[in-house]
């Protein structure tokens, strides 16, 4: 039966490739990739011989009918990101919501996402928690601060590392620098990192030490 699969990939570490995943990659029609050059390499390396299109949030809100209309004709679709599951912070959920609106069967594999093991090895409660992605970079950053400084949940935040000081300089403001942290960065690769505290030693650790590559920032909730 035709559908779109939501294929996730490693965010990283290439071992963490499920074997599903590669032979979902190899069976169906078209793989529709963020990058099309950063998945090559990934294909490339599992011996996908699969054709790619380009998806992104560039041009999704223009392609997502078109791909809609392949399906329902038969054709079966992988959607994958640059890194981890789709629609997590990256493009998915408009083509998703799309085939449920004209009940087109969608797939998710799970996998690789890269909250999950930054949240669990932080050492703060995940019975609860709240994902918050990329905090707004101006408009409505400040509006969001204040209403997550009194979230009792567990928070979760992605960020970039030439954001990072700015950004726990601002937790400190707005959540107390006693606030228990952990922020976790280059997952499952060779330099991963891991560093826990409270936000003010978190914050002079990397003014000390700039962080460099893909960062996820877990919050304690208010007490």
């Amino acid at each position: 039966m035709s559908k779109l699969y939501l294929v996730p990939t490693p965010i990283g570490n290439l071992e963490d490739m499920t074997f599903r995943a590669v032979n979902v990659l190899k069976e169906v029609d078209v793989i529709l990739a963020e990058d099309t050059r950063t998945s090559g390499k990934l294909l490339k390396h599992f011996d996908i011989a699969t054709p790619m299109l380009s998806h992104h949030m560039h041009n999704e809100h223009k392609t997502v009918d078109a791909i809609v209309k392949r399906i329902q004709a038969g054709e079966t679709f992988a959607l994958i990101s640059d890194a981890g599951t789709p629609a997590i912070s990256d493009p998915g959920f408009l083509l998703t919501r799309a085939c449920v609106q004209n009940e087109v069967a969608v797939e998710c594999l799970p996998g690789a996402t890269a909250f999950v093991p930054a949240l669990v090895n932080s050492g703060l409660p995940n019975d609860r928690f709240v994902f918050e992605g990329f905090l707004p970079v101006k408009k409505g950053r400040q509006t969001r601060l204040l209403q997550l400084a009194e979230e009792t949940r567990t928070m979760i935040f992605y960020e970039s590392p030439h954001k990072l000081a700015k950004t726990l300089k601002q937790f400190g403001e707005y959540f107390g620098t006693d606030r228990r942290i952990s922020v976790s960065r280059e997952l499952t690769k060779m330099f991963e990192e891991t560093k826990r505290g409270d936000i003010a030693s978190v914050e002079a650790y990397y003014l000390e030490k700039p962080a460099k590559g893909e960062i996820v920032i877990i919050v304690d909730g208010k007490k």
